[in-house]
């Protein structure tokens, strides 16, 4: 190694703590993988915490006990979140009817101008029940996974609520867990960066839900201007979709044009149709890269790959995930350098 110039010798030492951090990150989501039945809910127990901990601190600066003030925060998200889906629902219900007749009449339509010869409603009806015959069984055993799939959701929704009430219940305490289980002369250390990093979290929730506020706001408007029925529901779907990034706005939009085409015919549901993609663009190209670069001190462009590679890893869990984790890693690497960069100013003026 002597021999080799001293810029080449920096470059490898560089390129060995870059596959060094590379391999421990890989084992990390390996590991995070393997137990993540486990380690979602602790992960968006923390997320919750960080959007619902002012609440909780307003709370208990208003003398309210401190488990009751939890309490009363997660049975408000559970009021907020299950009153949202029930009107949705029962929108849905009240115009499916409706719905299915509208689709029903636009595909005779398309079938009537655009269908190929020999070909109609009829046939396509008969060669969907052969299909479905032919893969009764891989129906059924999907059925049976799927089922298996909602319970697992359901169970680890219960017990991220409930992490959520200890987190809020026993926030005074964690500086102090911190520091004792820190090891011996980096307790300062290790607190600062737990700080920041939750910091940097709570300022991901806070544009998040700031972005999922204007697209309510802006779709819930042309709504209510379109007459479209159940228009404050819907704009509380599109507020609590917000928090799943493209694919929480393409279903919640998704079920806005339905229920105007259902209730208000084609040329309405058309301009919902335009409504919610202007939104999209929006909060796409605009809202999201400009808020949560400010929120979370991340480049545009870091949010967007940071999204990208979230969904490759572990999907729609992942797209939720990656931005806030994203972030908290910079604000870890930044509080580092900066208490680097003040011990070695320290350093340099002592005699």
């Amino acid at each position: 190694m002597q021999l080799l110039p001293e810029p080449v010798r920096r470059l490898a030492a560089w390129c060995a703590v870059v596959l060094l951090v590379a391999g421990v990150v890989y084992v990390g989501i390996l590991l995070c993988v393997a137990f993540r039945t486990a380690v979602t809910p602790v992960l968006l127990a923390l997320l919750g915490a960080a959007l619902l901990g002012p609440l909780h601190r307003r709370l208990v600066r208003a003398r309210v006990h401190r488990s009751l003030a939890a309490g009363l925060t997660c049975v408000a998200v559970v009021a907020v979140v299950g009153g949202a889906v029930y009107v949705v629902a029962a929108a849905l219900l009240d115009t499916g009817d409706q719905i299915i007749a509208s689709l029903r009449d636009a595909a005779e339509d398309v079938t009537r101008h655009f269908g190929a010869a020999g070909t109609s409603l009829d046939d396509l009806a008969s060669h969907a029940q052969e299909l479905l015959r032919r893969l009764g069984g891989t129906a059924a055993s999907n059925v049976i996974s799927g089922v298996s799939v909602v319970g697992e959701v359901i169970a680890m929704a219960v017990l991220a609520l409930l992490l959520v009430f200890f987190f809020l219940r026993d926030s005074d305490r964690v500086s102090g867990a911190i520091r004792s289980l820190s090891p011996c002369g980096l307790a300062d250390t290790v607190e600062a960066v737990a700080r920041r990093a939750f910091e940097a979290v709570e300022g991901f929730m806070r544009g998040t839900t700031l972005v999922a506020l204007i697209d309510a706001t802006c779709i819930g408007i042309g709504l209510l201007i379109l007459d479209v029925p159940g228009a404050v529901g819907l704009a509380a779907l599109v507020f609590v979709g917000a928090y799943i990034p493209y694919l929480g706005a393409v279903v919640s939009g998704g079920v806005a044009v339905l229920v105007a085409l259902a209730d208000r015919g084609a040329v309405v549901a058309l301009w919902v149709l335009g409504i919610v993609l202007a939104v999209q663009q929006l909060e796409g190209h605009v809202l999201t890269p400009m808020i949560q670069s400010r929120t979370v001190q991340m480049h545009p462009a870091v949010v967007m790959i940071a999204i990208t590679a979230g969904a490759s890893v572990a999907g729609v869990l992942g797209m939720l995930l990656a931005v806030p984790l994203t972030a908290a890693a910079f604000a870890v690497v930044h509080e580092l350098r900066d208490r680097y960069a003040m011990e070695k100013e320290a350093a340099v003026r002592l005699p």
